[in-house]
């Protein structure tokens, strides 16, 4: 396929559907505006060199292969189902729901005999990940027929043999009374280029700008910033207690015998860690949200 792109515009693919609310929200967090007007697939975004449409996840890595966008977001079980040809430029770990990885799982009943991939020999398995799907039984040397499912493949566990469905967290298939026999993939978000438009220089320097921005918005999701003012008699005490992997900031006050103090802390221990401060002499302590944090 011939690249029908303008040369001096780096056109960029957006996954409609699950993962299209947060794919904006973190490119929101990375700097860019992304504007979605109503019942439209062409989004406007702040850059002048910069041009967005919104593909389905199933389909973009085809699309970058093919040249007809530059790059784009997608995830790895759709590369693979596709057997696309293209440079990963990021992983990005994040999903619709949590920042986790995605799961492809062999799934029935709760009442199914089947215990073992080699009971479905002969049997019948839905999915919407078909190639995958059908790569897998190859390897495990199990004859099933596998079928493309159009949606709703939870229901279809009941009147076929089986289902291979993804899972996030996992709570749709318990409530369907449904038993994992295998998981066949593990899946994240990746940020995928074009290889020839990774050959032009100022394409090339883009996407790989947006993948650094985009990995440090994802990494500050799960972080906070730390504001606090110490006197120097307690701060041995603070910073035993702040992690020790990164050193704080810290920088002096008008008050000789105070010193202010900054870092970046996981979001996850802020509630625990302030009050232990706090007993620890400092004061005046600030926690702030971070929209991204570079390495």
């Amino acid at each position: 396929m011939v690249n029908k792109n303008p040369p001096d515009m780096l056109v960029l693919g957006i996954p409609k559907g699950s993962l299209q609310d947060s794919t904006l929200d973190l490119f929101a967090r990375a700097g860019y505006n992304i504007q979605l007007p109503s019942r439209s697939y062409i989004p406007s975004i702040d850059d002048d060199r910069m041009s967005v449409i919104m593909f389905r996840a199933q389909e973009m890595s085809r699309y970058v292969e093919d040249g007809v966008i530059d790059a784009g977001l997608t995830g790895y079980d759709w590369i693979q189902e596709n057997g696309s040809d293209v440079v990963e430029v990021a992983e990005l770990v994040y999903a619709k729901q949590q920042m986790r990885a995605v799961r492809w799982v062999l799934a029935v009943p709760e009442e199914s005999p089947v215990r073992k991939v080699q009971d479905l020999e002969g049997g019948i398995v839905a999915t919407e990940l078909v190639n995958v799907t059908r790569s897998y039984f190859a390897r495990k040397g199990v004859n099933v027929k596998v079928e493309f499912s159009w949606g709703a493949t939870e229901v279809k566990a009941r009147i076929l043999d089986a289902i291979v469905d993804v899972t996030e967290t996992g709570s749709s298939l318990r409530a369907a009374n449904l038993r994992v026999i295998d998981t066949l993939l593990t899946s994240t978000t990746r940020f995928i280029a074009n290889k020839d438009a990774m050959k032009i220089d100022w394409k090339r320097q883009k996407i790989e700008n947006i993948g650094l921005l985009l990995k440090g918005a994802i990494a500050a999701r799960e972080k906070v910033g730390m504001k606090m003012n110490v006197p120097r008699k307690c701060l041995q005490a603070v910073s035993e207690l702040l992690p020790a992997e990164k050193s704080p900031t810290i920088s002096a006050l008008a008050d000789p015998d105070w010193v202010a103090v900054e870092v970046i802390v996981e979001e996850r221990i802020e509630r625990e860690l302030v009050p232990r401060l706090k007993r620890a002499g400092a004061t005046g302590i600030i926690t702030y949200p971070l929209n991204k944090v570079i390495p």
